[in-house]
């Protein structure tokens, strides 16, 4: 049977880093764009995601939740190079991009998936580390097999070295970029060279995938169980396309379900959410949790994730490596240790996340490390001091040496 969607879109995330020192002017730059704004967020506009998480995890990822109509207007009045340079001090800016839409033509509809980019942000930590996230949802949404295919081609289109017009026989085609290559450069515009990313060994020729669909009814419901079409949810989660004939077993993918009719898949690249319309939940209000609440979950354990591995790199470093002791220490103490909600599905979900993407044993290669290095400073701090009071013994030594043939001279 061909499985059928009543709803659906993709957000697709690229990670870049920011040269060492470079933030501010980068943040300028941002500020500078026509087609790019900060993303202010206000607690009753917003008050699912400020009630979500809890203060600290807030206060980190949106600054702007503490800004009142008076210190927004403030802010907008300062001068451009001021701006920035109060924004960079922030954990986290978020700034959204529109893009300007060029309609193309559709072509050759029949292998054709045409979509649309609906939303793009631009996601900044102080630290450099940013992601470049844009929803898009394709036209004929209609049959499943065409989300698989579109998410499995979507997800290499920075790779400049596959020729998409013979990619599988599927064409991609949208609204505001008339080819892939128009799209890469304009990512790129956006990210520069990114070689910072390849030095931290993240992929820069794929995209993270993050996305959620809702079947219609007749697929999963009462009468017919989730076991009838598992093998569709396997695809989904592995961003596999609809003509995949390789053999995934169930077991293999992570999965987390709080819902009857839902169900999420995760692996190191991707998070998916796969539905059924049997509940009314799938279609009004889980959609709009996913992509807000649980983004920013998963958001900011890739953070995390690069983070370590930038800490880690540093600590290699001997030029680095007690700036590096440093940020370990507050990244432990401001992120670490903190619980980020007390909501159930969204603590669960959490650790989950951190599992895949394998956090806990990525933080403790980053803290042994960080052991060896602070015992080394401690043999070192006290091989110093024993030589400093052997110094000293010595000093007060001959001292009294001088001080004994003096007296017996007298």
């Amino acid at each position: 049977m061909e499985l059928k969607t009543n709803y659906q879109y993709t957000y697709f995330i690229y990670p870049f880093v920011v040269k060492e020192g470079k933030y501010q002017k980068y943040l300028l730059k941002l500020l500078r764009d026509k087609n790019c704004n900060l993303k202010v967020f206000q607690k009753e506009k917003d008050f699912k995601l400020y009630q979500y998480f809890l203060p600290k995890t807030r206060n980190f990822l949106f600054s702007s939740f503490s800004y009142g109509n008076t210190k927004r207007k403030k802010l907008e009045e300062l001068p451009i190079e001021t701006r920035a340079a109060l924004l960079a001090q922030n954990p986290c800016n978020i700034f959204e991009y529109n893009l300007e839409k060029d309609i193309q033509g559709k072509i050759d509809e029949k292998n054709g998936i045409f979509f649309n980019i609906q939303k793009m942000e631009i996601i900044c930590f102080r630290t450099g580390i940013c992601f470049l996230s844009f929803k898009t949802n394709i036209e004929e949404y209609m049959d499943f097999a065409n989300v698989l295919n579109f998410n499995y081609k979507f997800k290499d289109s920075m790779n400049e070295s596959i020729k998409f017009e013979d990619y599988d026989n599927i064409r991609i085609q949208t609204d505001s970029f008339s080819d892939i290559e128009s799209f890469q450069d304009f990512i790129h515009g956006i990210t520069g060279s990114n070689s910072e990313a390849t030095e931290l060994n993240i992929d820069t020729e794929r995209f993270l995938t993050y996305s959620y669909v809702c079947l219609d009814q007749e697929a999963w419901n009462p009468e017919k169980s989730f076991d009838v079409i598992q093998n569709q949810f396997v695809k989904y989660a592995n961003i596999l396309p609809a003509d995949n004939s390789r053999d995934y077993e169930y077991d293999k993918v992570e999965t987390f379900s709080k819902w009857k009719y839902a169900k999420l898949g995760l692996t190191k690249s991707a998070m998916t959410l796969f539905s059924s319309s049997k509940d009314l939940n799938n279609y009004t209000v889980l959609p709009e949790e996913y992509e807000n609440e649980y983004f920013y979950t998963y958001i900011l354990n890739l953070y995390k994730k690069i983070y370590l591995r930038k800490i880690g790199i540093e600590l290699k470093n001997s030029a680095t490596i007690k700036i590096a002791r440093k940020k370990f220490v507050e990244f432990t103490k401001n992120l670490w240790i903190q619980e980020i909600t007390e909501d159930e599905t969204g603590t669960l979900l959490n650790h989950k996340i951190q599992e895949v993407l394998e956090l806990d044993n990525l933080y403790m290669e980053i803290k042994n490390k960080y052991d060896v290095f602070y015992k080394e400073l401690n043999i070192e701090k006290d091989r110093r001091a024993t030589i400093v009071i052997g110094i000293i013994l010595v000093i007060s030594l001959l001292l009294n040496l001088f001080n004994f043939i003096a007296l017996t001279n007298k």
